[in-house]
């Protein structure tokens, strides 16, 4: 194989992972929408076998930026369910751990050198 033949080639295998990115991206989109029928859905997917660079590009022009809000919806979805099951799993605040430690401080279960110890522990 020439020097030639390998850039063609590369080439060649570049657009095509661009081609099947943009492909798949727009597939994801199509099952993200909510305000389409299914029939609509399966039309495109049809028309994006049958004709698949034409109406690829059709779709992207047509839809590309309300694809884009989706997109960003579904991130910041994720990312506030991911803050949520943090804040759940994290346990209580540094004022709390403090609050309950005085509780048990005041009812004489722990010393004052454990209340500083959970304080700085709480703080840090």
């Amino acid at each position: 194989m020439e020097f030639g033949q390998f850039l063609w080639s590369l080439l060649i295998i570049f657009f095509m992972i661009m081609y099947f990115m943009i492909l798949f991206s727009v597939i994801i989109d199509l099952f993200r929408r909510h305000d389409t029928s299914g029939w609509v859905k399966a039309a495109w997917i049809v028309v994006l076998l049958i004709v698949p660079f034409i109406s690829l590009l059709i779709y992207v022009i047509i839809y590309g930026q309300s694809m884009g809000k989706r997109q960003m919806t579904a991130a910041m979805e994720a990312r506030q369910e991911t803050n949520d099951y943090i804040r759940s799993v994290a346990g209580t605040s540094a004022s709390d751990q403090i609050a309950q430690a005085h509780k048990l401080l005041d009812a004489g279960a722990i010393t004052q050198e454990e209340f500083n110890k959970i304080k700085t522990k709480a703080l840090a």
